[in-house]
């Protein structure tokens, strides 16, 4: 199958680097708005370069992977909807609750899938959590542990445009929970702070926050971020329930010391988040082509994309009011 891929950034080069590994690939073509980065991505993967999109949509593409900035998720995806072709997007649909559900109506009865890209999906740990969630390994969950902490900071000019912590970081996490648990979030509570650089507060964003979300079913969850972890980069989820703990990310690259002395890690700690969820980018896109060919259903779907974001915005709007705000509030 040939694959369309807009956007050739970091993230958009290394997507470009594992389609043309993929066994079900037989082409690629690229296309982004700096076309220096564009043909160099093409160049090193062996793709075909189109100078804008209506030349992209029009090379005999199977699927589109958009890997563009949030600004443009919206338009791109309708593109290749009009186009008729199914489409993988990194998170989020859009940047807003209310712009998302305009793409979401405009989706409905759309004869092509959407999947969007929320890697821990794919990763084996937390498919293992999910799986001892739903056999009852665990006995009942009653609290969920997630973490997320970059080594450090993206630079100043992102920060505007990041939608903020709880949207550009913290979402990951709010979208395993949900997935793991097969629960749903129904309030949040948040908080942060500002200890580092001075871009975060002028940005009326903060590098550090914690969230503490209630589920349908009572079970608590708290997942803290922070932009400054000078031992390396750390996601994980610990599950507690009646009969035991299981924890993802609990490798001997996990940046932990231990002050027992205890030899830990054991290995390198991982260095950014391609390289901690090197294999699990690899599965996702795996999948992709799978919905692509129509042997699966998309495994993360548009609605998937709303639900953690409507949590973000509680949480971004709890840690302005300084209250606990119910995810119906926000959308």
């Amino acid at each position: 199958m040939r694959i369309g891929l807009i956007g050739t950034g970091r993230i958009g080069a290394f997507h470009a680097a594992t389609l043309a590994t993929l066994p079900a690939v037989t082409g690629i073509v690229v296309h982004d708005a700096d076309e220096g980065s564009a043909r160099s991505v093409a160049e090193k993967v062996g793709a075909q370069y189109a100078g804008d999109l209506d030349g992209l949509l029009g090379a005999g593409l199977d699927g589109v992977v958009v890997a563009a900035p949030t600004a443009f998720h919206a338009e791109l995806i309708l593109a290749a909807r009009r186009a008729g072709l199914p489409t993988f997007c990194e998170k989020p649909v859009a940047g807003t609750l209310e712009e998302t559900d305009a793409v979401l109506r405009a989706l409905e009865g759309a004869p092509v899938p959407l999947q969007i890209g929320f890697q821990r999906r794919f990763d084996a740990g937390y498919q293992a959590v999910r799986e001892a969630i739903a056999d009852g390994r665990l006995g009942w969950t009653h609290t969920l542990r997630a973490c997320t902490a970059d080594p450090t900071p993206p630079h100043p000019g992102y920060i505007p445009a990041s939608g903020g912590i709880f949207r550009d970081c913290s979402v990951h996490d709010y979208d395993i929970i949900r997935w793991v648990t097969g629960r749903e979030v129904t309030e949040v509570y948040a908080t942060g702070a500002n200890r580092g650089e001075d871009f975060f507060a002028a940005a009326d964003d903060v590098d550090t926050a914690v969230t503490l979300l209630t589920l349908d079913d009572g079970t608590l969850a708290t997942c803290t971020a922070t932009r400054y972890n000078g031992a390396g980069y750390d996601v994980r989820l610990e599950a507690c329930g009646s009969r035991g703990t299981l924890a993802a990310g609990l490798t001997d690259r996990a940046p932990l010391t231990s002050a027992e002395g205890a030899p830990w890690p054991a290995g390198t700690p991982y260095g950014g988040f391609m390289d901690r969820f090197q294999d699990a980018y690899r599965a996702e896109l795996t999948a992709f082509t799978e919905v692509v060919a129509g042997t699966r259903p998309s495994p993360c779907t548009g609605q998937d994309a709303r639900a953690a974001l409507a949590v973000a915005e509680a949480a971004t709007r709890s840690r302005k009011e300084g209250r606990p705000v119910r995810v119906a509030e926000a959308g």
